[in-house]
């Protein structure tokens, strides 16, 4: 089916856009609201958050285990153990983005790299994409955390992982799907894709 096909199936359910104003203009975030006219010929407001997009590094150490990181997260004012990710810069290839970030946090550089796909984390009130990378071949290099970053590098095995999610430790949505990934990457299910050049 081609994309016009599932265009036409999906009329009954898009929104087509009417107008747009900008609500806040922030450094990181924008917020817009949009008219829409709904599949019934009505319309409707939607506000949402305009966000650059990130990316999420699986990074398979030598001894198997994967890198991760803690930091302070101030919406929910608590420590968050997560998967390294990184927001993507304007124009920037994504590729390039994980590369930086993974480094940047972590101090790790990876000799592969392989794109896994995208996530959509916030669909209902944000644009925001997270890139999905694994990252294999690892040597550390020295981190370049940014101004006023600060977090601690965690390793951890992939079953402490997963027993991190299930007991309420490990909360973050990125990194609970980038664990679905990894656990099938690494057991053999979902084959790894060609290197990313």
């Amino acid at each position: 089916m081609n994309e016009i096909e599932k265009s036409m199936q999906d009329s009954h359910l898009r929104e087509s856009w009417v107008a747009s104003e900008e609500v806040f203009a922030g450094k990181l975030l924008h917020v817009r609201r949009d008219t829409v006219c709904l599949p019934d010929g009505k319309q409707a407001s939607r506000e949402y958050v305009v966000h650059p997009g990130a990316v999420v590094m699986i990074a398979e150490l030598p001894n198997g285990k994967l890198l991760f990181e803690r930091q302070f997260r101030y919406p929910l004012d608590r420590v968050f153990l997560e998967l390294p990710a990184g927001k993507i810069h304007p124009g920037e290839d994504t590729l390039l983005t994980a590369q930086r970030e993974l480094q940047e946090e972590t101090g790790y550089v990876a000799d592969q790299w392989h794109y896994l796909g995208v996530i959509h984390p916030c669909i209902g009130y944000s644009d925001e994409r997270i890139e999905i990378f694994f990252a294999r071949g690892l040597s550390h290099v020295g981190h370049a955390l940014d101004d006023g970053e600060f977090l601690e590098v965690h390793e951890l095995a992939l079953d402490e992982a997963i027993d991190a999610v299930r007991d309420g430790r490990l909360t973050d949505g990125k990194s609970v799907a980038g664990l679905l990934w990894a656990e099938r990457v690494l057991d053999g299910r979902w084959p790894l894709p060609a290197a990313s050049k």
